[in-house]
């Protein structure tokens, strides 16, 4: 019984010792990271001088945007009296989407009349701000680069990955909801 009690004895005080912390097997470093960026910020550069381009050839005087995107106004409404899209105004307009290189994408016709609640629904960003800045009655051409229109993923049918858009919009009217 005591040399039992002597190897019980014996195995407590060896198996007593404190854990020890475990060093990484790898260690991770920012390479992934810093690639992506480099990835897209060469991107971005392509972008925007295809973009330049196109403004340069085009006799239009493009605005700026503080959205990121270029605009010009096709049709533009000088009275005062009109106002802008606000949250949760219902509008109702329609566009086409173009490629960079003018070729269609979506007619107006396949995109169909839209109405939507100002900021309430879902709507790729740059669009979304866009409306914002029309009365009823005009019509405003769009330039959106790839990370203000569908981004990285597209559309899923026919706008493939970071491909920066051009898109004819026309508000047709602006409704205030009555539930705001």
């Amino acid at each position: 019984m005591n040399k039992l009690m002597l190897l019980v004895l014996t195995l407590a005080l060896f198996n007593c010792k404190s854990q020890e912390a475990r060093k990484p097997i790898t260690t991770k470093t920012g390479s992934f990271i810093d690639e992506s960026i480099a990835r897209n910020k060469a991107l971005n550069a392509r972008e925007y001088a295809s973009i330049e381009k196109i403004m340069k050839q085009n006799d239009n005087h493009y605005l700026t945007s503080e959205h990121g995107f270029w605009y010009y106004y096709n049709t533009k409404t000088e009275a005062d009296s009109l106002a802008t899209p606000a949250f949760g105004d219902i509008i109702n307009y329609d566009y086409n989407v173009k490629s960079l290189n003018g070729q269609l994408i979506y007619s107006k016709n396949d995109l169909k009349n839209q109405d939507y609640v100002v900021d309430k629904e879902e709507l790729f960003s740059g669009l979304r701000e866009g409306l914002k800045l029309m009365k009823p009655g005009e019509t405003v051409t769009f330039i959106f680069p790839s990370q203000k229109a569908y981004g990285y993923y597209g559309d899923e049918y026919k706008i493939g990955r970071n491909e920066p858009l051009i898109c004819e919009v026309t508000l047709n009217s602006i409704s205030q909801n009555q539930t705001n």
